[in-house]
Order: structure tokens, then C-alpha cells, then sequence
């Protein structure tokens, strides 16, 4: 947990001080504004990933006319950029940003952001009197929306990725002429959080990478692993170079990923042919790692999962390390990763330490191979691990205890959700929420990322979820970062020069009912983790009880308007949601929409009978099956999806009910 020790004022007197402003005596401390858990309050917008606090300072500020924006050299341009764009689509005829010490514009709204420790954003925060302390970490900020007649807005950061995250909350602040009258007091529970575009099947198109690392800006994601297994310079080609078009698309991506604050982290997977003994392989590495750093990237990854141990790729290595065997493989693996390590991490400026994904990824049990991992790997080296199994039923802080032991590190996260390339996910989308993740896990693990799915925009629902939930878990919430998911994708977001930031509220209901029918997640073995639609099954459960409790009409209309909701979600998303998430649910939509029809000639059937007309009740029932026979010849194709299959909907709940619905009398 991350305790709070003093109050904002006499944290503000502690930063004037370090910033040379003694003049200024400790003030007293002052009791925090009404705030609950560090929930929103009564009037305060919601921001995701939900911060540490927020709370309501007084009156909105208005956005109108000119609009001056200082900034410190620690405000890069892209963070310039976003302050610029927000503030005009909150209404400001003009926005001009100067540095300190400039000549002052005539302007109706000043916003400062600067370090934390500058005197005029200390005095500016202290003046608001948040009550709450200032955080010092990597990534933190202040956020003060001063309700006075100075109307001033003051961002203090720790570091120029948290002035680029305080304006990306200022952004979730604004309503079309104002913001809200706020204090934002926010840290990161994780230093790493983001994605892994670790799955089997088709990778994601250049667009597709371009468009998901500015969304990672959005939601305060900070890490991408580029590892697509599909991509043969990355795996089977791992020793030649990229061509030329390739490299270009790579640049471009790790131009995107700084433009947002992302780490572009640079995975290279030689495990099923290297010659751990071969100096011409650790050289061959060495040159392709280089060829990464000579363009701009700082973060590595040597994924050495899905590989065999029980053979060599060489026979020098038997030599080196005896037979074939867990251990052996092990100690093999270490070697090379410590020379990596010492080799070319520790001598080239800037590179974070190197990441590595162990052969035997899951569990918590110890063998030859976590042995020999934990005894001779450099301590420095960051292990990933996917939790208690490949696909983990649930990540618990007993689990990342127990990792951390059999590891001797903190690990590092690789959450095999909402990752579909497996078969036991054939036929779904994941569209659930992200759950069963325990509270506190951040102070046990070194960071997370998620396995998106095949199809990149969908990925997004789950993306915000672990975000949210890598940010704050000590308050995370996986319903209402569910609603900020479907939000986000009907309007609530920043995207170009979209002219407003407000949610369509029709859409977010069609939104949720769909993601509801797509809640199922699977393990390995195709058994839930994850529940199949639970909120129609609550639905479905409700209308049972009130049939066999005689009030039959009222079950039917009740059952009758959650049918029209989703027969009519298809055709709401696609109208409302982007057109990147529409198209890559299009299956799925286009078989909700024939069980939604299937649902409603359901009532219809039961409402029939409930009025003793059974004639038209068979009628109706009959129009069911001809709408669910439609619905199961529905198919996701290869090109999209690994595997593909027959597409499913609410499987287990809507199909069962509505083949049942003809025998309730």
C-alpha cells in the first residue's frame, strides 16, 4: 500500500524548501476535502486510470478567449502538444505557450506545468490548499484547478512523463467551456504497465501498432514489448537483419512510443536455434540488439518461452553443459543472458535492465530449470511470469509471493488475458472485465502487461482494465473500469479534433450489453475463468422466478426489453464506436444481432402463451430457431484469428435458455 504520511501543506513547505523558497514558514496542516476510499466524490469527474485522489476544490474554471500555457524545460513538446489540443477543444479561442520569464499574455486562464520543486507551481499548489501530500515518484503529479478570480490551472511533476500524464487527466477534466474545479493527487502503483504483442496468428498491421501505443498515452500505459510470434525476424529469422521496410515501420513505432511517453521494448526470441556456445550467435545477437539501440531503443526482451529443453541446437552446448536437461538448460540460458546483461546493456547508455521469459513461465513450483535460473542469473534481470498457470484462473499476491521465491526476484507479469490464440478460445472474443486480479499485487510484482487479442481495437476493453488496475490497484474497481472502457470507445476520449469528449450514452448501454455476451474467458482447457454473461444470466434468472411465480406477463416484458437492448446493440456500435473496433467485431456483432432477434421471437413466444395463445407461441419459437440456425453458421476466418471457429455468443446462457424456453409452462 502506498501510506500517506503528511499533509499537502507541509509536503508544499517541504518542496518550497528544497526549491530555495525558505522564506515561506510550514503551514498548518489542513484537513483533506471530503473524499471516500479516494473515490470520486459528488461532482467530480471521473478520470481513468482512477488516481490516488481527487477532489473538489470549489467552482469550475471557464475556457474562453486566449488561454496562456507556461512551461518549464521539463514539458516536452509532445506534452506542449496535448495541452494545446485540450484546451481548444474545451473552447479557448487562442492557446500560446511560453517559458517562464517570457512577457505575460493578456489571457482569461493561465495553466502552469513545471517540476514539482518550481517556486510558483509550489505556491500556486499551496495556495489551493488541497490537503492531500505530493507525491515523489517517477511519473507523479499535482494537479490543482484553482477556483479563484487568478483562475489558474497548476501541474507539478516529478518528471516529464508525469507532466505529460497530468494533462492527459486535465484532459479527462474538461467539458465543452470549463474544467472542473479539481485537486489530482497521482503516482503509479507500477513502474511497468502496458502490453505485450506476444500472441500466435496474424500481428498486428503497422496502423494497428501506430494507433495502440497513442491509446497507451491515453490510459498511462507506459510499456510495449514488441515480440509478435508470426513476425520471423523476431523468432525464426532472428539472426538476419531487418529489410529495409521493415526497419522503417520499426522506426516509426519507436518514434510513436516517445511521442506518448511508451517504452518501445525491443524483444528478439532466438531460443529454438541458438547455440548458446557459439560465439557467432552471441555475436549475431549482439548486432541485431544494436541495430535497435542505434534507433532509438532502450528496452530489450530475450523471450526464450515455447522452446524445448530436451535437445540442443548445437553439439558444443552438450559439451558446454552436458546432457540435455532442465538444469542444464537453465544454467545455459543464465550464461547468455548475464553476458547480454554485462555485455551490452551495462555498456550502452540509458538501456533499462533486460527482460527475459523463462522457459518455464507459469506456476510457482521449483525444479532443476527455476533452480539454476535463480542461483546464476544476474539479479538484475527482470523475470516474466504468467501466474499459476499459462492462462491463470485468478493472480493472487500468495501467488507472486511464492514466483518471487522460487525466482529470487519480483516478477514481472505477462498476463495471458484477453489473449485468443489458443484452443480454448476458439469462436470468442474476450470483452470481459478485468478481474480476479488481487488488490496489492503492486507491491509485489516488478510490473504487468497484458497479451492483447489477434484483433488490436477489441484488445482496448481489457487494455483499459489493466491499466486502471496497474495504476491503482489499492482501489481498483473492475465494474467501473468496465463502464470506462465502453465509455471511451462511444466518444469519451481525445482522438485528433474530435469535437467534444462526452460519451453517447446509448452507445455505452449497447456497448455493455455486448461485452456482457463476450464475458466469457476461458483456460487452456476451454473451462471458464471467467463467467459467460452474467448479467443476462441475472436477467434470465430473474425472469424464471417470476414465471414460475405466476406473474408471467410482467417476466415476459421485462425479459422483452433486455432482448430489445440487444437487438438493437449491433446496430447502435456500429454507428457509435470506432470503426477499428466495429470491424474487428464484426462477426460477433453480426451474430449478436441474430440472437438478439432469436431472444426477442422468444418473448414474443412466451408472451403468447402466457395469453393462451399457443399457436403463436409455436410460431414464434419456430422464428427463434431460424434466427439461432443463422447465428451458428457464422464463422471468424484465419486471416483474422487463431484458431478460427463458429463465432459464439453468450454460450452456455442464451443458447440454453432459449432452447429450454418452449418446455416452461
Amino acid at each position: 500500500m502506498r501510506a500517506c504520511a503528511r499533509s499537502f501543506a507541509v509536503c508544499v513547505a517541504g518542496m518550497m524548501a528544497l526549491a530555495g523558497c525558505t522564506n515561506s514558514p510550514p503551514q498548518p496542516e489542513e484537513p483533506a476535502p471530503q473524499s471516500s476510499d479516494a473515490l470520486p466524490g459528488e461532482g467530480v469527474p471521473a478520470v481513468v486510470p482512477q488516481p490516488e485522489s481527487i477532489d473538489r476544490l470549489g467552482q469550475d474554471v471557464a475556457v474562453r478567449g486566449k488561454v496562456e500555457v507556461v512551461v518549464d524545460p521539463l514539458v516536452d513538446r509532445q506534452t506542449q502538444d496535448l495541452a494545446k489540443q485540450v484546451l481548444e477543444l474545451a473552447g479557448a479561442d487562442e492557446v500560446v505557450v511560453r517559458e517562464p520569464g517570457a512577457p505575460a499574455e493578456d489571457a482569461a486562464l493561465r495553466v502552469r506545468i513545471g517540476e514539482r520543486t518550481s517556486p510558483t507551481v509550489v505556491k500556486g499548489l499551496q495556495d489551493a490548499r488541497m490537503g492531500a501530500p505530493v507525491p515523489m515518484e517517477k511519473e507523479a503529479y499535482v494537479l490543482a484547478v484553482r477556483p479563484d478570480t487568478d483562475m489558474e490551472v497548476f501541474i507539478g511533476a516529478s518528471d516529464p512523463a508525469g507532466a505529460y500524464y497530468g494533462v492527459q487527466t486535465l484532459r479527462q477534466l474538461v467539458s465543452p467551456g470549463r474544467i472542473a474545479g479539481v485537486g489530482v493527487l497521482d503516482r503509479p502503483a507500477m513502474p511497468l504497465r502496458g502490453a505485450i504483442e506476444g500472441f500466435y496468428g496474424p500481428p498486428w498491421t503497422h496502423q494497428e501498432r501506430m494507433d495502440q501505443l497513442a491509446f497507451y498515452g491515453d490510459v498511462k500505459l507506459n510499456t510495449y514489448v514488441y515480440a509478435p510470434k508470426d513476425d520471423p525476424y523476431h523468432r525464426e529469422k532472428w539472426r538476419e537483419p531487418y529489410p529495409e521496410q521493415e526497419l522503417g515501420e520499426v522506426r516509426e513505432l519507436i518514434g510513436q512510443a516517445g511521442a506518448h511517453h511508451v517504452k518501445f521494448t525491443f524483444a528478439l526470441s532466438p531460443g529454438n536455434s541458438i547455440c548458446y556456445s557459439d560465439p557467432r550467435d552471441f555475436q549475431a545477437l549482439q548486432a541485431k540488439l544494436q541495430a535497435m539501440y542505434d534507433e532509438g531503443v532502450r528496452d530489450f526482451s530475450l523471450p526464450l518461452d515455447d522452446i524445448s529443453y530436451t535437445r540442443w541446437n548445437c553439439a558444443g552446448d552438450e559439451q558446454a553443459y552436458g546432457r540435455p536437461s532442465e538444469g542444464s538448460a537453465g544454467r545455459a540460458q543464465a550464461d547468455l543472458l548475464n553476458r547480454v546483461q554485462r555485455e551490452f546493456v551495462d555498456t550502452h547508455p540509458g538501456v533499462a535492465p533486460l527482460q527475459f521469459v523463462p522457459t518455464e513461465y507459469s506456476d510457482v513450483e521449483d525444479s532443476e530449470y527455476k533452480t539454476a535460473i535463480r542461483e546464476v542469473l544476474d539479479p538484475r534481470v527482470l523475470v516474466m511470469w504468467t501466474g499459476d498457470g499459462v492462462i491463470p484462473r485468478q493472480i493472487t499476491v500468495s501467488d507472486a509471493q511464492q514466483a518471487e521465491t522460487v525466482w529470487g526476484r519480483k516478477v514481472f507479469l505477462w498476463d495471458n488475458y484477453p489473449v485468443n490464440d489458443f484452443n480454448g478460445s476458439r469462436g470468442r472474443i474476450m470483452l470481459g472485465s478485468y478481474d480476479k486480479r488481487e488488490r496489492g499485487l503492486s507491491d509485489q510484482l516488478a510490473g504487468g502487461v497484458v497479451n492483447p487479442m489477434n484483433q488490436a481495437a477489441a484488445s482496448k476493453v481489457v487494455e483499459i482494465g489493466a491499466a486502471d488496475f496497474s495504476w491503482n490497484d489499492e482501489h481498483f474497481d473492475p465494474q467501473r473500469s468496465w463502464r470506462a472502457a465502453a465509455e471511451y470507445l462511444a466518444g469519451k476520449r481525445l482522438a485528433g479534433d474530435e469535437p467534444g469528449v462526452q460519451a453517447d450514452p446509448a452507445t455505452v448501454e449497447s456497448l455493455l450489453a455486448f461485452f456482457d455476451l463476450e464475458h466469457m474467458a476461458p483456460v487452456a482447457n476451454g473451462s471458464a475463468w471467467l463467467p459467460p454473461a452474467p448479467e443476462l444470466s441475472r436477467r434470465l434468472d430473474a425472469f424464471r422466478a417470476a414465471w414460475a411465480g405466476g406473474d408471467r406477463r410482467a417476466a415476459v416484458q421485462d425479459l422483452r426489453a433486455y432482448a430489445q437492448l440487444i437487438a438493437n446493440a449491433p446496430e447502435r456500435i456500429r454507428a457509435g464506436a470506432p470503426r477499428d473496433f466495429v470491424t474487428d467485431t464484426d462477426h460477433w456483432l453480426a451474430a449478436t444481432d441474430q440472437w438478439g432477434q432469436a431472444l426477442l421471437a422468444t418473448a414474443n413466444g412466451l408472451d403468447a402463451r402466457a395469453a393462451g395463445d399457443e399457436g403463436m407461441a409455436r410460431a414464434r419459437f419456430d422464428e427463434a430457431g431460424w434466427a439461432v440456425d443463422s447465428a451458428k453458421r457464422i464463422h471468424s476466418t484465419p486471416a483474422e484469428v487463431r484458431p478460427a471457429g463458429q463465432v459464439l455468443v453468450a454460450d452456455g446462457v442464451l443458447d440454453t435458455f432459449i432452447a429450454q424456453a418452449p418446455g416452461l409452462r
